[in-house]
């Protein structure tokens, strides 16, 4: 498994900053009382949402190819994928053809999280946590909050890990509201996927 403290070669190789306007980015030391959380909803060769959760320094990633849920009861896929430099956090636009995960980038939601994991009744850090396959923390984003969990089932292959994300039984669970569906709308921007697309295109 690829620890958090990991540098960003991985995301490094894979794209070419001369033609992406992503982030090249580093990993750096964040002295914020909160770390950061992103959900960016990414329209790839199939449309997903990524979750990021800032630890040590940089954005450890998964991808969720239903997004997000509110039900305690419905468990989402959370595949492991190479962390992303903090910067990354407020990247939205498009990523061209021909380039690594070529598509429209929203960001679909932002805030700070808590790291609220426990072994043995007491409270371990994010980095301890993620090498134990088990990450409880809370959100507290422009759409989202309250408590989840994220739980490795499988050491996967070259695909990633495979992980679960639940919501955990709180006042912000709820088996009714699905805000993947009914708020489209970028977290820092207010636009559609479809905007953001026309507003890049405009400018190049």
């Amino acid at each position: 498994m690829a620890p958090a403290t990991k540098s960003l070669r991985s995301y490094q190789s894979r794209r070419d900053f001369r033609a992406t306007p992503e982030p090249k980015g580093r990993r750096v030391t964040c002295k914020k009382k909160l770390p950061v959380f992103v959900i960016q909803k990414h329209a790839a060769r199939q449309l997903h949402y990524d979750l990021r959760l800032e630890i040590d320094g940089v954005l450890v990633s998964w991808a969720l190819p239903k997004g997000p849920s509110l039900n305690p009861r419905q468990r989402r896929l959370a595949v492991r994928t190479e962390n992303h430099p903090l910067e990354y956090a407020k990247f939205e636009g498009i990523i061209p053809e021909g380039q690594y995960g070529a598509g429209t980038v929203m960001v679909w939601d932002i805030g700070t999280y808590k790291n609220i994991s426990e072994r043995n009744g007491r409270t371990i850090t994010a980095r301890t946590a993620l090498k134990n396959g088990e990450i409880k923390f809370t959100l507290k984003g422009k759409k989202l909050e309250g408590n989840f969990v994220l739980i490795r089932t499988d050491y996967g292959d070259k695909k990633g890990e495979q992980w679960l994300l639940i919501k955990m039984k709180d006042e912000q669970a709820s088996a009714r509201r699905n805000p993947v569906n009914t708020q489209k709308k970028s977290a820092l921007t207010n636009r559609t996927m479809t905007q953001i697309k026309r507003d890049t295109t405009r400018k190049e």
